[in-house]
């Protein structure tokens, strides 16, 4: 069953199209990731598809009620970890998520029960009567996740949901999502800045640029689509032309003094690409990893430029409209 449905959703500002003509389908406990470079239309996406921003053409549903004609019963389908913290420092754990409890007129009873199975899930059940100021960064990203899962969500949107934790905290982030996809059967939509996050996280995933769907499929999809092993050479007076009449070679790209080739039978064919290439300063292999993928479909780096914000200065409009 597809949770969330995009069918042509396009918003436009003026004469700036964010997001075109986008159609998507997503799967009940699916985990999906959204990656794409600053500007791309992540940030719209997600935006239309919390209630926050209404589209300018097509439609979407989340949980089967449309985000624009019953945005109420969206809002109660989806749960949202913002990429800025959004907790309250000078409330404990506990007592922020009773807030959010009173915003969703939780009852009582059922409120009291689902804190302490959040608080469980995340492994904050010893730190709940702290103040959230006195949490670490894994901890107070924990607490957020716990957060939006209140109420039961279909749907839980992580935006950026690991950045600036260190790698132990990321590790242990990444397996709660992972928990909360296969155990609570919630379906996750992520964006992430870290390649490595959506190799290991994302059953499937979308690379969307200047506001469309270039590609998607499973990491393991995209990266065999490569054909071949990545070999990057860096000569000088290197020697482009010989090296694209090799029918082992599928692809040839060069920047600056830097080549990129997509090679067939690495092994088999490094020395002969070697004696050709000229006189070759370092060489690297490797198997294609999303990073390859992504400059490959947008020509850039997903870390070129700092990562796209604004998500927590939505959080109050986001609370004011329930």
């Amino acid at each position: 069953m597809n949770v969330i449905d995009t069918r042509n959703l396009t918003k436009k500002y003026k004469e700036v199209t964010a997001v075109d003509d986008l159609t998507l389908q997503i799967k009940e406990g699916e985990i999906f990731g959204l990656l794409g470079p600053n500007g791309a239309g992540k940030t719209t996406t997600l935006l239309m598809l919390t209630t926050l921003r209404k589209p300018t053409s097509g439609t979407a549903t989340i949980n089967n009620f449309d985000i624009v004609r019953q945005p109420d019963k969206v809002r109660k389908s989806i749960g949202i970890v913002f990429q800025d913290p959004s907790s309250d420092e000078v409330l404990t754990g506990y007592e922020n998520l009773k807030l959010h409890r009173w915003l969703y007129g939780m009852p009582g009873d059922l409120a009291e029960r689902r804190i302490k199975e959040v608080l469980e899930l995340v492994d904050l059940t010893k730190r709940k009567n702290d103040l959230v100021k006195k949490y670490s960064g894994g901890m107070r990203r924990r607490l957020e996740i716990a957060r939006g899962l209140m109420h039961h969500p279909k749907v839980l949107f992580l935006d950026e949901p690991t950045l600036g934790l260190d790698p132990q905290a990321r590790g242990h982030i990444w397996g709660y999502i992972k928990k909360l996809a296969q155990e609570e059967k919630i379906t996750i939509v992520i964006t992430t800045h870290y390649m490595d996050e959506a190799d290991n996280l994302c059953g499937r995933l979308a690379i969307i640029d200047e506001g469309k769907i270039i590609v998607s499929g499973s990491p393991g999809e995209l990266k065999k689509k490569f054909g071949g092993d990545i070999v990057r050479l860096k000569a000088k007076n290197l020697n482009i032309g010989a090296l694209k009449k090799l029918n082992y070679v599928n692809k040839v790209e060069k920047r600056d003094d830097e080549v990129s080739l997509t090679v067939k039978d690495t092994n088999e064919h490094l020395q002969e690409i070697l004696m050709l290439a000229g006189k070759v300063e370092s060489v690297e292999v490797h198997s294609p990893t999303l990073d390859d993928v992504f400059i490959h479909y947008t020509g850039r780096t997903i870390r070129e430029g700092a990562p796209e914000g604004g998500w927590a200065q939505k959080a109050m409009a986001f609370k004011t409209k329930r």
